[in-house]
């Protein structure tokens, strides 16, 4: 199998706040010594780390620095990093929006790109022209597009508007239009950013479906850049995690999600917060399976440790457990009043236990709220840090799971012809 995209030494730098060095003379001595002389620019050898939570010592920032890896031909390659990562800037640069400050890129083959709604089409042109000059771009020929035309209008659902300027339509079928485009024409290497999100879910699914068809059954190479990571997991083979401009893993997909959610609930800025300030009654700490763990696998048997620490004897006290996905919408709640359970607090520490059989959550990274009350009061209720990572089942590796219009459960199903 051949290389088709080869990153090596790859920084690029943006300087904060203005364009340029600031006098002619600078800007005719950067272009001597880069343009002429093919030496490093001189005055962007200082920079700092991309973190856009910081503030920094010097106007020069790394957006990307030092970046080297490999994709080969066919490979579906997911690229996961917060907000800021960098993510952006490296599709940028290799789909030549952008070019490097520094290093190297060796790309094999025509590339399609979909980074924001609207990038390479004109406003001012139909839907049908902007399909054409999409087409031109990549070098293929009228009688190619002719080909596809048809098929690629039918996938976009877009037919009734094809002969309007793109300029009046909505994001939703710009994005529609656009994705249609960049997955049909005949490249061998199709890149997608984010912008999939402005679709709804119906498209979204038929996107994800359409880039699976790319990569496995045309043999084509996908880079995916989303923040849908149950997305990510269907989809890709393999994975990069870009964090503050640096590349922090690459490999396996499954290997750099895991990597990806360790340093999440590792984080400082994600560190459980406990305040017991004017509380009678407060949550003190909780785990799953083993004490200070937060980590567990799909279908596992669950045992959740939460400790109450309270100031006075009570009775009749309910606990519940709700786990958020990351847009924060409940996935499941677990609750003692569903099993008619409460119990009575001693003062000091109080342990309070659930056992949940066959945890069927689908893997990825959640929040958890905790309630403490009796039906009528709340005593303390914790929604501001607890982060649970859900792995993929040793046992069921190969089983592909829901997407992000399909839920987050996992439940035990078989499939037989009656």
């Amino acid at each position: 199998m051949s290389t088709a995209i080869k990153v090596e030494n790859l920084s690029k730098i943006y300087r904060l706040g203005e364009i340029g060095t600031g006098t002619i003379s600078r800007d005719l001595e950067r272009w001597v010594k880069v343009k002429l002389m093919g030496k490093e620019d001189p005055f962007l050898k200082i920079g700092e780390s991309n973190d856009r939570s910081k503030r920094g010592n010097s106007d020069i920032e790394y957006s990307l620095k030092d970046i080297n890896f490999e994709i080969q031909q066919g490979d579906a390659v997911g690229i996961i990093g917060r907000n800021g990562a960098g993510k952006s800037t490296l599709l940028k640069i290799l789909s030549r929006v952008t070019t490097p400050t520094t290093g190297k890129i060796n790309i094999k083959g025509r590339v399609a790109s979909l980074l924001e709604v609207g990038t390479g089409f004109h406003p001012e042109l139909t839907g049908r022209e902007n399909v054409y000059l999409n087409g031109a771009i990549l070098g293929m020929r009228k009688k190619e597009i002719d080909r596809k035309f048809d098929e690629i209008v039918d996938f976009s659902g877009v037919e009734r508007y094809i002969d309007t300027p793109v300029k009046r339509y909505s994001s939703g079928m710009y994005v529609r239009l656009a994705f249609a485009v960049a997955a049909h024409l005949e490249s061998e290497i199709l890149i997608v950013d984010e912008v999939l999100a402005v679709g709804d879910a119906e498209f979204q699914k038929k996107c994800l479906g359409k880039m699976g068809d790319i990569s496995k059954g045309e043999g084509r190479t996908v880079l995916f850049v989303s923040h849908n990571i149950s997305a990510i997991l269907n989809l890709c083979s393999a994975g990069i995690y870009l964090k503050n401009g640096s590349l922090l893993s690459l490999g396996d997909c499954s290997s750099v999600v895991k990597e990806y959610f360790d340093d999440r609930l590792n984080s400082k800025s994600d560190k459980v917060q406990i305040d017991s300030t004017n509380k009678d009654v407060w949550l003190v700490d909780m785990n799953f399976q083993s004490e200070s763990s937060m980590v567990i696998r799909t279908f596992d048997d669950v045992n959740v440790n939460i400790i109450i620490e309270s100031k006075k004897k009570l009775e009749n006290v309910l606990v519940g457990i709700g786990i958020n996905d990351m847009n924060e919408n409940r996935v499941v709640t677990f609750f003692s009043k569903f099993y008619n359970s409460s119990f009575d607090l001693n003062i000091g520490l109080n342990n309070i236990g659930c056992s949940i059989t066959n945890f069927c959550i689908k893997p990825g990274l959640y929040t958890v709220e905790v309630y403490i009350g009796d039906g009528y009061n709340i005593y303390d209720y914790y929604d501001k840090g607890f982060k649970l990572y859900v792995e993929v089942s040793d046992n069921k590796s190969q089983l592909i799971y829901p997407d992000s219009s399909q839920g987050n459960l996992v439940l035990n199903q078989k499939w037989n012809k009656i």
